[in-house]
C-alpha cells in the first residue's frame, strides 16, 4: 500500500478494514508491516525493495485495477506494474519511485518491477479493468512473464472506459465528497482537469470546485483538497494531518495537500465559489454537481447547461428543475 495509511502497519489493515478487505471476509490472516527486504537494484543503481511477508512467501499473487494514474503518463500507470513496484515496495519502495519526481515515474515504474518479477515467484498476477459505473467488467490472468507485456495494452483500454463529465466548461463544480477509497488523490484529476504534476493533462475547464465532505474510509486522510478552492468546515474538521502529511511527503508533491478557503456551511461555500467565478450576471453561472469523480451515472446541472446537455447524445435528463435542499444550518441534505 506504498504510503497510505499514515505510512504504519495498523493505519494500513485500518483502511482495508474500512473497505470491506477483512480477515473474516478473505478468510485468511492479513499481515500488515512496513519492513522491507533490500532485493537487488536496477540498472542505473536504484534499489529495490519488498515487503518482509512477501519476501518469504512460498509464491506471490497480484492483484490491481488497472487504470490512468493522477500524474503522470505512460505504458504502466495505476496497476500491477506499479503495484509490485510501490505495493510491493511499502513506503520505503514509494520513497524510492518517487524521489526522482512524477517526470520519472514512467521510467521507474518498470524498471524496478522487472527486478522484482525476475528475482521473486510471482505465482500470476490479475489485472482489473472497470467500466465509467465502477464496475469490474474485464479480469485478465496472467503469467509473470507477461505482465510487462500485456499491462500496456489493458492501460489503453482502461482510458476508453473511464466516466467523464460531458461538459468541456463550465463555472462552478460542487463534489459532495472525496477519500482515498475514491482514487488516491481524493478526487480523480483526469476527471476534474486539475493535476497536482506538470505530467498529465486533459479534462474539463472548472473555474472553481467546492468540496463539501471527506469520506470516512479516509481515516482523515484529505490529499486531494488542494485541488479545490472552496469547502467546508465539516471537511476541515475531519482532516488529520498524521494520515495526510506522509503521503505527501513520500510522493514529493504537496499542492493535494493545500487547504483551500474553508467556509462553515455547504451553502456559504458553493455561494463563495460563484462569487469569485467573474460572472456578468450571477445568475448565469453553470453549476454542475456529483456525489464523487467514481459515481457519476447521475449528476445535477443548473439551469444554465440544460439546452448543452438536450445537444449532447451521451446524456439524458430525467428530472425537472428544483432548489438546492439545505437544512436550517445551511447544509445540503
Amino acid at each position: 500500500m506504498g504510503s497510505h495509511g499514515g505510512a504504519n502497519a495498523k493505519g494500513q489493515i485500518e483502511v482495508l478494514n474500512s473497505m470491506g478487505i477483512t480477515e473474516e471476509f478473505c478468510e485468511a490472516p492479513i499481515k500488515s508491516s512496513m519492513e522491507v527486504v533490500k532485493i537487488g537494484e536496477t540498472e542505473d543503481g536504484l534499489p529495490v525493495n519488498i515487503d518482509r511477508y512477501a519476501n518469504e512467501a512460498d509464491g506471490i499473487v497480484v492483484i490491481n485495477r488497472i487504470k490512468p494514474h493522477v500524474g503522470f503518463r505512460g505504458p504502466y500507470e495505476s496497476g500491477l506494474v506499479k503495484m509490485i513496484t510501490i505495493g510491493l515496495g511499502k513506503q520505503k519502495g514509494a520513497e524510492v519511485c518517487h524521489n526522482q519526481g512524477f517526470g520519472k515515474m514512467a521510467e521507474n515504474l518498470p524498471k524496478i518491477a522487472k527486478v522484482i518479477i525476475e528475482k521473486k515467484n510471482i505465482v500470476f498476477a490479475v489485472g482489473l479493468l472497470e467500466n465509467a459505473y465502477d464496475e469490474t467488467y474485464k479480469i485478465v490472468a496472467m503469467d509473470k512473464r507477461q505482465i510487462l507485456d500485456l499491462e500496456p495494452e489493458l492501460q489503453k483500454e482502461s482510458k476508453k472506459m473511464l466516466p467523464k463529465i460531458c461538459f468541456d466548461k463550465f463555472d462552478v463544480l460542487v463534489i459532495d465528497e472525496i477519500g482515498k477509497n475514491i482514487t488516491g488523490t481524493g478526487m480523480d484529476t483526469n476527471i476534474i482537469g486539475r493535476y497536482h504534476t506538470p505530467y498529465a493533462s486533459g479534462g474539463p475547464d472548472i473555474k472553481k470546485i467546492v468540496v463539501l465532505d471527506l469520506t470516512k474510509e479516509s481515516h482523515g486522510n484529505a490529499n486531494g483538497i488542494g485541488l479545490s478552492d472552496f469547502t467546508t468546515r465539516r471537511f476541515f474538521n475531519k482532516m488529520k494531518f498524521d494520515q495526510t502529511y506522509p503521503n505527501s511527503i513520500t510522493s514529493t508533491v504537496q499542492k493535494t495537500i493545500k487547504i483551500p478557503m474553508v467556509l462553515d456551511t455547504d451553502k456559504l461555500a458553493i455561494q463563495g465559489a460563484i462569487k469569485t467565478s467573474n460572472l456578468k450576471k450571477e445568475s448565469e453561472v453553470k453549476i454542475i454537481r456529483i456525489k464523487n469523480t467514481l459515481d457519476m451515472e447521475y449528476i445535477f446541472i443548473s439551469e444554465n447547461l440544460i439546452e448543452e446537455a438536450k445537444n449532447n447524445p451521451n446524456l439524458e435528463i430525467i428530472t425537472g428543475l428544483m432548489p438546492l435542499d439545505f437544512d436550517r444550518y445551511g447544509n445540503l441534505f
